[in-house]
């Protein structure tokens, strides 16, 4: 079905492509599409929404009222005290399995959508927003004064401006119990304070990488999985901290990513400590191209010498030679030495070929200048 206007047709519905009641806004960090948006029965099946508030912070909520909500509503919700304000993110069946996802131990987690954002929710809600900047600034200059080991990365009020929470980032445990009495007494709102990760303040500052795009923990990643050394070892990266470290300057959590196939093809390729044996020489493990599955070899253990690159089944099969006691002319496929390349040596030979040239040179150039002189001679005459 398509609404056809002046300029382009607008197409409504959800019969063709991707549904875009599925889609909801795309300004919201970690947005769902929700692929069961179409199916009837989808919104009836569950009064449980789910609702994003700033940057990552998440919650879920029984629709009591059965207000009509849809993807991109801005709602009312309960908070303790007073009420919040999110954007819904999700509705339908599938709030069931981010339910399951976000493991919530209990259901007085689960509180309730009051109403859709009036007029007067939105002018307190922008009212407490403006105060975040200049209440992080102020904090951090007051848990400076308490001397206190933290930083204070981010400050998030509540909807109705009751409440306010500190994100803050410390190594070792801190008592920010005069810290708390003291943000109560500069702000007047109840304090909560939360700490996160540097990953966590990464996300929340967000950034581009070094791949080109927004930082992977500003778009789409909620949770974070400890990253290690031995990722980039299986995919044989050079182990070089500027180069693994993130915008956190921890680990980059897209180490991660492909790590799993690459364990999957190593199981291909043999051990790097098995020798080749050959009638001329034996071979030892130089380096390998784990996704393309081809393998370099060295006769000498510790440099590159006579380097011979095969394939992974090739390399299987000598191994399999070599243990029923035979050896190979050569490592190539059709089994013939490798023919050896001439050794050209540069420094050797005739020293005066150098000077031919010159000479060689010298005569062009003077046999362009006579040929120009003699055309000079006939212009005049």
């Amino acid at each position: 079905m398509e609404e056809k206007t002046k300029d382009y047709p607008i197409r409504v519905g959800c019969d063709r492509g991707l549904c875009h009641q599925a889609v909801g806004r795309q300004d919201r960090q970690l947005n769902t599409y929700d692929w069961l948006a179409d199916v009837p029965g989808n919104a009836e099946d569950t009064d449980l929404v789910e609702v994003q508030f700033k940057h990552t912070r998440k919650g879920y909520y029984h629709n009591v009222n059965n207000l009509p909500l849809k993807k991109g509503d801005i709602v009312a919700v309960e908070a303790s005290p007073g009420h919040d304000i999110g954007v819904v993110t999700l509705t339908g069946r599938l709030v069931k399995l981010q339910i399951k996802k976000a493991n919530l131990k209990s259901a007085d987690d689960i509180k309730r959508v009051y109403r859709i954002a009036r007029e007067i929710d939105m002018q307190k809600y922008r009212e407490s927003k403006g105060l975040e900047h200049s209440t992080m600034i102020e904090s951090r200059v007051i848990a400076k004064g308490l001397g206190l080991d933290m930083k204070i990365g981010d400050v998030e009020y509540q909807g109705d401006g009751n409440k306010a929470i500190f994100y803050y980032i410390a190594d070792e445990r801190v008592d920010f119990r005069q810290l708390i009495k003291d943000l109560a007494a500069a702000f007047h709102v109840r304090i909560e304070m939360k700490q996160i990760g540097a990953r966590q303040e990464a996300g929340r500052i967000g950034g581009t990488g070094p791949c080109g795009r927004e930082l992977c923990c500003a778009t789409w990643m909620k949770n974070f999985v400890s990253v290690s050394t031995n990722a980039a070892r299986f995919q044989d990266i050079s182990l070089n901290p500027q180069k693994l470290a993130g915008m956190c300057a921890k680990l980059k959590c897209c180490l991660n990513y492909e790590v799993d196939d690459y364990l999957e093809a190593s199981r291909k390729l043999p051990g790097k400590d098995i020798v080749l044996q050959t009638l001329d020489a034996d071979y030892y493990h130089f380096k390998s191209d784990i996704l393309a599955e081809i393998v370099t070899y060295s006769t000498d253990k510790n440099i590159a010498a006579n380097l011979e690159t095969i394939s992974a089944a090739r390399a299987k099969e000598i191994i399999e030679m070599n243990k029923r006691g035979e050896k190979p002319a050569s490592l190539q496929e059709d089994g013939h030495a490798k023919p050896t390349k001439q050794h050209i040596d540069l420094a050797g030979g005739d020293i005066s070929r150098f000077d031919k040239a010159k000479k060689k040179k010298k005569k062009k150039k003077s046999g362009g200048n006579a040929s120009q002189k003699a055309e000079n001679k006939k212009g005049d005459a």
